[in-house]
């Protein structure tokens, strides 16, 4: 049965810690900037540290599986030109909505659900952590290049689109961490007991920080939307839309393209599951800096989360049945 599927109790581990942290900020306990603090912690520290750690333990023959990679990256090129062109057909000449639009459905919570979400469903696999690493890693990607798109469109770059793409990428400190780890991987360097472990330390706490500051965040957008009657059916087509091509489509499309590759076994449903999860909460809050379709995005990761607990055992179940 669909309802007992093993992907329930991880799933319902990392939605409890997200609602820990909307009921703090609900209640207040916390001061309202502490999801910011979080954020940066984890965006700056925590995260880097766990990619870092990570990678390096793997060996590098697991990190390079470039079936994966192509077939994890085509799903996502394929759903955010899907989107990017409908919405252009909908908006002619707004490239900044269609690309946030279009991030709203590829840029899935792989580092900060998926990575705890593979752990607790496949215990003890390094492969989890490689697999989380390299779909977040493709996400950064697609996130500069959505950044560069709005900084053009409202001309605050004068410079080449690939250059700003290129340095945005080279100053991310995860795709810095995640380098570091690949090349210590590469060249089979073991790191010190003590400074491993203490990057271990540091690194395991970016999953419940970033759980926890999701929650906060999404109480927040909940509190500033308030959308008039006239614009509700407008906004539903979108939000289903969105949640379409990010829960359904996309997945589909990972199956498919990642078959394609001869990818199989574990791998084969970590991609799946990975591209089948909700909306990233980074996309409100680059919405939001940007002023774009911010309340939209709001309420797509939010419904995207809850449509998760649905739609998250049944990718399980039918992974396990084919």
């Amino acid at each position: 049965m669909v309802l007992m599927s093993p992907i329930l109790t991880p799933l319902f581990s990392v939605l409890g810690i997200m609602l820990l942290g909307s009921l703090t900020q609900k209640l207040r306990v916390l001061p309202s900037d502490t999801d910011q603090v979080l954020n940066q912690y984890v965006y700056y520290i925590a995260f880097p540290a766990i990619m870092l750690f990570a990678l390096a333990q793997t060996p590098i023959e697991e990190i390079l599986q470039w079936g994966f990679i192509a077939g994890y990256s085509l799903a996502m090129l394929l759903t955010y030109l899907l989107v990017a062109v409908t919405s252009l057909l909908i908006n002619k000449n707004r490239s900044d909505i269609a690309a946030v639009r279009a991030l709203n459905t590829t840029f899935g919570n792989t580092a900060f659900i998926g990575i705890p979400l593979l752990l607790m469903m496949f215990p003890g696999q390094q492969s989890a952590f490689a697999a989380a690493a390299i779909a977040s890693l493709l996400s950064v990607v697609v996130f500069a290049i959505v950044l560069v798109t709005l900084e053009l469109y409202q001309g605050e770059k004068q410079q080449s689109a690939l250059l700003t793409i290129t340095q945005s990428l080279q100053q991310n400190p995860i795709v810095i961490g995640s380098s570091i780890g690949v090349i210590l991987s590469a060249l089979q360097i073991q790191m010190f007991d003590a400074l491993s472990m203490m990057i271990k330390q540091i690194g395991m706490s970016s999953s419940p920080c970033a759980l926890f500051a999701i929650g906060m965040v999404l109480s927040k957008a909940r509190g500033t939307n308030q959308h008039g009657h006239t614009n509700k059916i407008n906004q539903l087509i979108e939000l289903s839309w969105i949640n379409l091509c990010k829960l359904i489509i996309q997945p589909l499309l990972a199956y498919i393209l990642l078959s394609a590759f001869s990818i199989e076994g574990d791998y084969l449903s970590m991609g799946v599951i990975l591209a089948s999860l909700p909306t990233a909460a980074s996309v409100y809050l680059l919405a939001q800096r940007y002023q774009v379709k911010a309340q939209i995005s709001a309420l797509a990761i939010m419904l995207g989360t809850l449509l998760s607990i649905l739609t998250l055992p049944i990718v399980d179940t039918l992974l396990n049945t084919h």
